[in-house]
């Protein structure tokens, strides 16, 4: 049975029916009718930021956190600008993200109307996609394509601009929409090819190292980058954002590479033959000198994006695909090394190197906290350049 609603209504069923429990926002004129549904709808949570930069980054620690996707809701010209920050931190480390802007009234748009900006414009660069809502019947199908877009594939953050008219119009309710399955990714054939071929590079490798980054974390892919490390021998090199995808007390844990990294893990990278980054994008913090960087290594490069594989670094092998699928993949594929390899996980010990992060009269930090946490502890970390 249908019901005539109000656009303010219908986003917040929207959201509701989603599963959104917690949102973050500062309101406005533009958004204000969204602001006087909002009461109706005890289900959501709304807190109330002091600045909208606070809404969108408050959304992607959120969605790091909890794993779902972070809402965040401004008003539109300076209240939807202020937004950008959080949204391009959320782009760049892929954290799932919906904002909901309001907008001028349709008949004001493209008039320099007050507090009047291009938000799809001006964000189109750091979004994964961007709604301009023209009618309050297209809303319930928006967000939900929105929550759908924004946590599919390689994670990211979605705009929803909606008008202050459409928020007001009413309209017949339908109910909220069948979620939009993904359909982002390669062939199977092609996973299949790249991984044989990645296991042949493996087990010809005399000098191997697992680079690992946030990427296998998004995926979940914990065990199986473990299994793939103990049973190939190989030592693991975690990115800043990578921490807590391999235990840091494991044997064949080397640290943490590049400008922000430890001299040995750095070295290690230059002395390899093969690498394996799963979930990492090769930032310029990590390789420094792209012309220098692991020179003498052929990589093999898996990541969700294809827009990622060969960007930075040039790669002998480049898989499109879940981090957790393909290491799944990779480690059916692979077989127990030589004793070579062995070997050269001795070579690269780094429990003689002192870090720079610990003192000397004192256990790691982190290792309290996994104790009491066993599998359950997530570290996460944040500098403000993206990796």
């Amino acid at each position: 049975m249908s019901e005539k609603l109000s656009g303010a209504e219908i986003l917040c069923r929207g959201l509701v029916d989603a599963g959104v429990e917690v949102i973050f926002g500062y309101p406005g004129g533009a958004i204000m009718p969204f602001y006087h549904a909002l009461p109706e709808h005890p289900r959501l949570r709304h807190i109330l930021v002091r600045h909208e930069q606070a809404a969108a980054h408050a959304a992607d620690g959120y969605a790091r956190a909890s794993g779902r996707v972070g809402v965040c809701v401004a008003t539109s010209g300076p209240g939807a600008t202020n937004l950008v920050t959080g949204l391009a931190a959320a782009h760049m480390d892929s954290s799932p993200v919906v904002a909901i802007t309001g907008q001028v009234s349709r008949p004001m748009m493209g008039r320099d109307a007050f507090q009047e900006t291009d938000i799809i414009g001006i964000t189109m660069p750091i979004t994964k996609h961007s709604y301009l809502v023209q009618d309050a019947a297209e809303l319930a199908d928006v967000v939900a394509e929105a929550m759908t877009v924004a946590a599919e594939g390689r994670p990211g953050p979605v705009l929803v601009d909606v008008p202050k008219d459409v928020q007001n119009q009413k309209v017949e309710w339908h109910g909220t929409p069948a979620p939009r399955t993904g359909t982002r990714g390669r062939a199977l054939g092609s996973i299949e090819d790249g991984v044989r071929a990645a296991a042949r590079l493996i087990k010809g490798a005399e000098r191997p190292l697992l680079m690992v980054g946030h990427g296998a974390i998004l995926a979940g892919a914990y065990a199986e980058v473990r299994a793939l490390a103990e049973k190939t021998g190989i030592p693991v090199i975690t990115t800043l954002l990578g921490i807590s995808a391999f235990p840091d007390g494991h044997p064949l844990h080397l640290g943490m590479p590049g400008m922000h990294g430890e001299v040995h893990v750095n070295r290690a990278i230059q002395n390899a033959d093969v690498i394996i980054g799963i979930g990492l994008r090769f930032d310029d913090r990590v390789t420094g000198n792209t012309a220098s960087f692991a020179r003498q290594a052929r990589i093999v490069h898996i990541d969700l994006d294809r827009a990622e594989i060969g960007k930075n670094v040039p790669v002998a092998v480049g898989i499109v695909g879940d981090a957790r699928d393909v290491t799944r993949r990779l480690l059916a594929a692979v077989p127990v090394p030589d004793p070579r390899r062995r070997d050269h996980s001795v070579e690269l010990d780094d429990s003689e190197v002192p870090s720079p992060l610990r003192r000397p009269d004192e256990p790691p930090i982190v290792a309290p906290l996994v104790r009491v946490g066993e599998d359950h502890f997530v570290a996460r970390h944040r500098i403000g350049g993206l990796y």
